[in-house]
């Protein structure tokens, strides 16, 4: 009986960590609050980060007590907290900074309280929340597209190192960052690849902010920003074209037209390296597993596996060389047909 009672509690306490809703939204709300940042220095009474943040008190304690619970914060004394292990990647500060990934946006959790449309229809949950598709909404609201912004960010200082190590950069002369938003990922890249040249491109209100990314990390002088639309034409020249988490949000005819115009842009020597989540077989944990789920409920974005999106980039003209597989995102590397 006790050895049964024993598995009852590691699965309740299993499928509780699982299906929880405090801890994920907690975690969005210390991050927003920056409580991280304002425990760098030590420990602090909740008084104190109550007084720094406008929050109210008992309510503040009752927020870090139950995140203490997961390692993020520790309460060192009565009412008074330290980072925890795990707050310390929180840290605006630290090398891979992942406090901007979790930040409490709104209409992202009001898309996921509908997930079960999604599921039932294939269609975006998002979309039928808020009556207009996500990237239409993203740039009707300087609001969420500055925190949609800030998440890609975080999300791309840790996907970099993976790609770094798996592909050789250095082999480039000039990367066309598609759609490339603010240019966080492609600011890594040339701030690791040295004297590679590097070209933005997205739309006007998305690279409204890159110029100042491209400064701080000290390669402002090697990046252009250009505006545009990728369904219309892509900016030609480039040797390398990167598409990262880009065809994943768009059907297959939307995806062809993206591929068609990159392939029109694209000299014979060009290549083009489609950085995607390749989901493995079996039940493994792989960071792609949960883009997948997150891409169905926000864009209802396909689920392709890598024969779908090497037949994908064979149906724009563009044949595949190799496929690279690593720790966050697959590399398809394919050059003209």
């Amino acid at each position: 009986m006790a050895a049964t009672d024993s598995a009852l509690g590691s699965a309740v306490g299993a499928l509780t960590a699982l299906g929880d809703l405090v801890i994920p939204v907690a975690l969005r709300a210390v991050c927003d609050l920056e409580l991280p940042d304002r425990l760098a220095d030590g420990p602090r009474t909740v008084e104190e980060l109550a007084e720094a943040t406008s929050t109210h008190p008992p309510s503040l304690l009752r927020l870090m007590r139950a995140l203490a619970t997961r390692e993020v914060f520790t309460e060192v004394a009565p009412e008074r907290f330290a980072l925890g292990p795990l707050g310390e990647f929180l840290r605006s500060d630290h090398r891979i900074s992942l406090g901007d990934a979790y930040s409490l946006i709104g209409p992202d959790l009001l898309a996921w309280a509908h997930a079960d449309h999604a599921i039932a229809t294939g269609a975006s949950a998002f979309e039928h929340v808020h009556g207009k598709p996500y990237y239409d909404f993203l740039v009707d609201d300087a609001d969420f597209l500055a925190r949609f912004n800030r998440s890609v960010e975080a999300q791309n200082r840790v996907m970099l190192r993976p790609l770094l190590a798996a592909y050789d950069f250095a082999s480039c002369e000039t990367v066309l960052d598609v759609a490339g938003g603010t240019g966080m990922f492609l600011a890594g890249l040339l701030a690791q690849v040295r004297p590679l040249q590097g070209i933005l491109f997205d739309l006007p209100p998305v690279i409204a902010h890159a110029p100042a990314v491209l400064e701080r990390f000290g390669v402002a002088d090697r990046c252009q920003v250009v505006a545009g639309d990728f369904f219309t034409a892509v900016p030609p020249g480039a040797d390398t074209y990167v598409l990262k988490t880009v065809l994943h949000d768009w059907d297959d005819d939307r995806a062809r037209a993206i591929l068609g115009a990159v392939r029109q842009a694209m000299r014979p020597d060009s290549r083009v390296l489609v950085l995607e989540a390749l989901l493995p077989p079996g039940d493994a944990f792989h960071m792609g597993k949960l883009l997948d789920m997150n891409s169905l409920v926000l864009v209802a974005g396909p689920d392709r596996e890598e024969h779908d999106l090497v037949e994908l980039l064979s149906g724009a003209g563009l044949g595949c060389r190799r496929v690279i597989h690593t720790t966050t995102l697959g590399i398809i590397e394919a050059g003209l047909a």
